[in-house]
């Protein structure tokens, strides 16, 4: 049965039908063919999105909105600059630095790339890097917001795995930290290897005033992760929060955007936002199929062929993370993955908490990778640098990306570790 289902939805999916129709037809075709009622489509979809965490899904997509649109992006890269740029590859630094502070906001790689990318890759080329360089750098950090607090696909993930959503936005803390230093690591070296770049003189005058340009800005991460990890609002109650509050930068202390701007981007949200929902319940469904046909049971038999560790396990499963983050929608992926892989995971002593978190980090390399890599093509737009040329001068960053998966694999404390602080 999940054979048929898989290959109804290949086969569609290959001929361009959207990845969600692909999937609820693939499941339709399947339940109709094996003589299951096809009931269970509606109750599966209906159960999946009666969720009060879901909500929170619009809700950080929308502040993602308002700040690409507010300025506070902008003035976030400012600040990043005067404090920070002075020192060896600054300007790389404050690229890295700037996407790690905006995904604490929108949980969104994309509108990481339309908000920040132009700004970053115009200042970056202008201070002696190259272009693709730039580019490059601002493609891959921007899937630092896929591990940042508040990941929209973590939400996502961690809901339909059942697990806590604080406690999984907690844990990719670790390897966003881990990505985002070692991206500091190479650039530092790139930098005094190759000569890029200029530095930035420092003006105290200049960094105060532009760190109280952005304290609105920097001021909305803080507030939205300290109330989720203090358990004093819900990650939805933080959603909320976070849209009142850019709402609030945006439009009364910057004035950048007004009532007819918020309407227009609360449309683009709700949007986006059924979009990515819509694969969540058709999803559902498809797990119904799953789990009658006990693929996961089955999945765990083929991995204990591997040797049945916990690392070689998530190497497997990490292999099989990377291709299919190239080929589809990795919401859509971790959606498909999460039945039938994590019970096996599990069996061979896997954290549940640390599949997830592994397994967000490897999609989200395909965020940056061809072919269907969503980063990939929205830096080619916003940078003018032809895809080949932009793979080309990413591969030191896939590298890097590989290691730290490797070492979050091998090492679990690197997930763990920000949930027992807040235990």
């Amino acid at each position: 049965m999940s054979l048929t289902l898989l290959g109804v939805f290949a086969v569609l999916a290959i001929f361009g039908v959207p990845l969600a129709v692909a999937l609820g037809l693939g499941t339709l075709a399947t339940l109709w063919w094996y003589q299951l009622p096809l009931s269970m489509i509606t109750q599966s979809m209906a159960t999946s999105i009666n969720s009060f965490l879901l909500i929170a899904v619009p809700l950080f997509i929308l502040a993602g909105q308002i700040m690409e649109r507010g300025g506070l992006s902008e003035r976030i890269f400012d600040a990043a600059e005067a404090l920070i740029g002075r020192f060896l590859g600054g300007l790389g630094h404050v690229n890295i630095a700037s996407s790690f502070v905006f995904g604490g906001i929108s949980g969104s790689s994309v509108a990481d790339i339309a908000s920040l990318g132009p700004i970053t890759i115009r200042s970056m080329t202008t201070r002696g890097y190259p272009r693709p360089y730039a580019a490059a750098l601002t493609m891959i950090t921007s899937t630092l917001a896929t591990l940042v607090p508040p990941s929209i696909l973590i939400i996502i993930a961690a809901a339909a795995a059942g697990l806590s959503v604080g406690g999984a936005l907690a844990a990719g803390l670790g390897p966003g930290l881990l990505l985002a230093l070692s991206l500091a690591a190479y650039n530092a070296w790139a930098a005094k290897r190759y000569g890029y770049g200029v530095k930035v003189s420092f003006e105290m005058g200049r960094a105060v005033k532009a760190f109280a340009r952005a304290l609105p800005s920097v001021g909305a991460p803080i507030i939205i992760l300290t109330g989720m990890f203090s358990g004093i609002v819900t990650p939805t109650e933080a959603a909320g929060l976070a849209v009142l509050y850019t709402l609030l930068v945006a439009g009364i202390i910057h004035r950048e955007i007004g009532w007819r701007d918020s309407v227009n981007l609360s449309i683009i949200a709700g949007r986006t936002a059924g979009a990515v929902l819509l694969i969540l319940m058709v999803a559902s469904a498809a797990t119904y199929v799953f789990t009658i046909d006990r693929l996961a049971q089955k999945t765990s038999t083929i991995l204990d062929l591997f040797g049945g560790s916990s690392f070689a396990t998530l190497m497997v499963m990490g292999l099989v993370f990377l291709l299919v983050g190239m080929l589809m929608d990795i919401v859509a992926a971790a959606l498909m993955l999460i039945p039938v892989l994590m019970p096996a995971a599990v069996q061979a002593g896997v954290d549940p908490m640390h599949f997830l978190i592994f397994m967000s980090a490897s999609l989200a390399v395909g965020l940056a990778t061809p072919p269907v890599g969503t980063c990939l093509f929205a830096t080619a737009y916003v940078s003018r640098v032809p895809i080949p040329q932009l793979v080309k001068a990413a591969t030191p960053f896939y590298a890097i990306n590989l290691v730290v998966l490797i070492l979050v694999a091998a090492v679990p404390q690197i997930v763990l570790w920000p949930m027992w602080l807040l235990t």
